[in-house]
């Protein structure tokens, strides 16, 4: 006879499953009554933070789009400021050659005047002496003195040879004039070519900041905070990798004097050498620093150079000149003067050259940094070196 077992329960028949379905079902409940609300808050902030995170986003990828946009065209504003320089230069030099043809043009010209006015002369001369047309035996017969009338015959036979003479030195310098004229004429021409170029090398600069303006206009206050705040965070960096540098600098003289210490101590009786000139350079470069240090604040002005405000090259040419060297005008050409130096044994005064195209300069002022007019809307400033893309140093003196 088989086992009979009890039908199993139902899984809430017994009470003690029964309180807990009731417990159950009531924090239920109570979690949708009480929690359920939150839970909604909860999730309309989270989106709220998201929406946030997302506007701040955005306006850090616009103000990192601008900054690049704004510094490819204060670059390109800034070749443009060294073609504009050299133009300068250009009209400058060829004024100067209108200037000297102008002049020989009208010295040329008051000698034309002067031998005409001296042929007319040497021919009133000779109608007065005339006798009227008279045949010259009728003249001899007439006059009262016959000895006066050989007299007035040399004298016109004299004056004849003169006045051919006074005819081929006329037509000479009329010549002489003309080819003058012309010169004068052809350098004009090409004044007004150079000051064509001067122009379109000045309207090139004002376009690309223009431009630079316009994108910097459109930021609102959100994208600009975080132009702001980028700026900031690049300076940082750059100040950071300059202590790099100077700290490396710092271990690699140290090093040096170690070696030199060491090879003093093995050769006591040789006297180490002092590079030639050492002392006259630092001399010029202090005074080249102090000019530069007191041109701090000025504004950057392209095409400028001084003594209220500069470019770069202009600020380098006005440093150099005030210790008594004269470097060219534009960076293409300050960077083929004086002695090409290796990055790593840079010294105060040097030239610091940057990007590819050489269109930037500033003067080296050591511990990493430099004085230089950095570009539109800002001022005469010390900066890092590592600012901007290394390209070249040169020792003016």
């Amino acid at each position: 006879m088989g086992t009979h077992r009890k039908p199993r329960g139902g899984i809430l028949e017994s009470p003690s499953a029964r309180r807990g379905a009731i417990g159950v079902g009531a924090c239920a409940l109570a979690s949708a009554t009480l929690f359920g609300q939150p839970a909604f808050a909860d999730d309309d902030e989270q989106q709220g933070i998201e929406e946030q995170r997302d506007r701040a986003t955005s306006a850090a990828e616009r103000a990192r789009e601008v900054r690049e946009q704004v510094d490819a065209l204060y670059h390109e504003a800034g070749v443009a400021t060294q073609h504009y320089n050299a133009s300068q230069e250009n009209v400058d030099a060829q004024q100067g050659q209108v200037d000297d043809a102008l002049a020989a043009a009208d010295a040329a010209t008051e000698q034309v005047n002067e031998a005409r006015q001296t042929l007319g002369a040497m021919a009133a001369a000779q109608y007065r002496a005339g006798t009227g047309g008279l045949p010259d035996a009728a003249a001899m017969l007439l006059a009262d003195d016959p000895k006066s009338f050989f007299d007035i015959g040399y004298t016109l036979d004299r004056l004849t040879s003169l006045q051919q003479h006074a005819l081929d030195r006329f037509s000479e310098r009329e010549q002489a004039a003309d080819e003058e004229r012309d010169a004068a004429t052809e350098a004009l021409a090409e004044l007004e070519e150079r000051e064509r170029e001067l122009q379109s090398q000045k309207q090139a600069v004002q376009d690309r900041l223009a431009e630079a303006r316009s994108l910097l206009d459109q930021l609102d206050e959100e994208e600009q905070a975080e132009l702001e705040e980028l700026e900031r965070l690049e300076e940082e960096e750059a100040a950071r990798r300059a202590e790099e540098a100077r700290q490396e600098q710092e271990r690699r003289e140290q090093e040096e004097r170690e070696r030199q210490e060491r090879e003093e101590q093995e050769q006591e009786q040789q006297q180490p050498e002092t590079p030639p000139d050492s002392g006259d350079y630092a001399t010029a470069a202090e005074a080249a620093i102090a000019f530069a240090e007191g041109e701090l604040g000025k504004p950057y002005v392209w095409g400028a150079t001084g003594p209220n405000s500069y470019d770069c090259s202009g600020l380098t040419q006005a440093a150099w000149r005030a210790a008594g060297v004269e470097i060219p005008r534009v960076t293409w050409d300050q960077v083929n003067i004086g002695t090409t130096i290796p990055r790593d044994q840079i010294q105060p005064g040097d030239l610091i050259f940057f990007y590819d195209d050489i269109s930037h300069v500033g003067l080296y002022v050591g511990d990493g940094q430099m004085i230089h007019a950095p570009k539109p809307n800002d001022v005469i400033k010390f900066e890092s070196i590592d600012n901007m893309p290394w390209h070249s140093a040169v020792r003016p003196a």
